[in-house]
């Protein structure tokens, strides 16, 4: 009982990360100006991946019995107010925003990184946890590649 329990803390800390994943970009699709057409996109396509991975998490949660966590971190919503007050400072361009970005996919890969190394994680939701990390994984480089192609 103890080691499901466990699990589903895990798990439910990850479906956090990726609600604070989904409102991140969301909020970044609102600073961008109408020429960054090519990353609202991106970053639709990012909030549906984290919604996907969300649903997969929650399912195994579900599965174990146990409640499905439904907020954000609060590290989250801290990053979120970080996000805020340095838009104020440094306006809404692209390598600001990008720059925000992978601040919180930095987050979302140590998240994963922390559940990966629990003990007593049964192995299929230890595979699922490491897939998802490396699909983040993916979408990390992007944003860092995109960051890093900007003046």
């Amino acid at each position: 009982m103890k080691t499901t329990t466990a699990t589903a803390e895990v798990l439910n800390d990850l479906v956090q990360i990726n609600n604070d994943r989904i409102e991140g970009y969301e909020k970044a699709r609102q600073e961008l100006k109408e020429g960054d057409a090519d990353l609202k996109t991106l970053f639709l396509n990012m909030i549906a991946e984290s919604q996907k991975y969300k649903m997969a998490l929650a399912a195994e949660v579900a599965a174990l019995g146990e409640d499905i966590e439904t907020g954000t971190t609060n590290s989250g919503k801290i990053y979120r107010a970080w996000m805020d007050v340095k838009a104020l400072f440094t306006g809404h361009d692209r390598k600001t925003v990008l720059n925000n970005c992978e601040f919180g996919e930095d987050a979302a890969q140590n998240a994963y990184k922390t559940a990966l190394e629990e003990e007593d994680i049964p192995s299929n939701i230890r595979d699922l946890i490491a897939d998802q990390k490396a699909s983040l994984r993916v979408s990390h480089d992007e944003i860092k590649r995109l960051r890093d192609a900007q003046a």
